[in-house]
């Protein structure tokens, strides 16, 4: 809005600079440009990213199977860890070996991380694999990858408007300084003048 108080503040204005007119286009233009081309590449980043995540999730949740395993028995319970994919991001985890049939057919048997409080021999519980039985990550879920799909929109509009606004400064920087090195010669062409006027030499 300044840019545009700008340019009607210059109009028909006798004491306005071809730099200050130049300065409110720019301010202008930017403001055109952050007000359109980032929110549509941000559109555009978002839908190619959650196109490209939902695809993601799709052959995660063909290649990852879902089994149930049984712990054979507790393992020791000082490397206690986090679930980073948990829905808290704080659920803690205990080991134990576990014993499970892959999809294959396969029988495994390997120490892994549980959210069992109270893990005991025979406990079941969900874990995931790949097709030959070996444990995999969760896949990811759909409605993760739509957050992740919209922060990656923000993130690329955010990115267009600070490049905008990067450039305008650089453009007025330039006109400032060409500004004052146009004031510095008219300067040194009045310098030797200065202050004769009505001296009457």
């Amino acid at each position: 809005m300044r840019a545009i108080r700008g340019l009607w503040r210059w109009r028909g204005n006798p004491l306005c600079r071809t730099s200050d007119l130049a300065e409110a286009w720019v301010a202008l233009t930017a403001l055109l440009l952050m007000l359109s081309v980032a929110p549509l590449t941000g559109a555009l980043a978002g839908g190619g990213a959650h196109h490209a995540l939902q695809r993601s999730v799709r052959e995660q949740h063909e290649a990852r199977h879902r089994v149930t395993a049984t712990v054979v028995r507790p393992l020791e319970r000082s490397p206690l860890s986090v679930d980073p994919e948990g829905a808290s991001g704080e659920d803690l985890r205990s080991r134990v070996l576990a014993g499970w049939t892959g999809p294959d057919g396969s029988r495994h048997e390997a120490p892994v991380l549980v959210g069992l409080d109270q893990s005991s021999a025979g406990d079941r519980f969900a874990l995931w694999t790949d097709a030959r039985g070996r444990e995999v990550a969760r896949p990811l879920d759909p409605a993760t990858a739509t957050t992740h799909a919209v922060l990656a929109g923000f993130g690329a509009a955010l990115a267009v408007a600070a490049l905008v606004e990067a450039a305008r400064r650089i453009v007025v920087w330039r006109l400032v300084r060409r500004r004052y090195a146009r004031l510095e010669q008219e300067w040194e062409r009045a310098g030797p003048d200065w202050g004769r006027t009505g001296a009457g030499s």
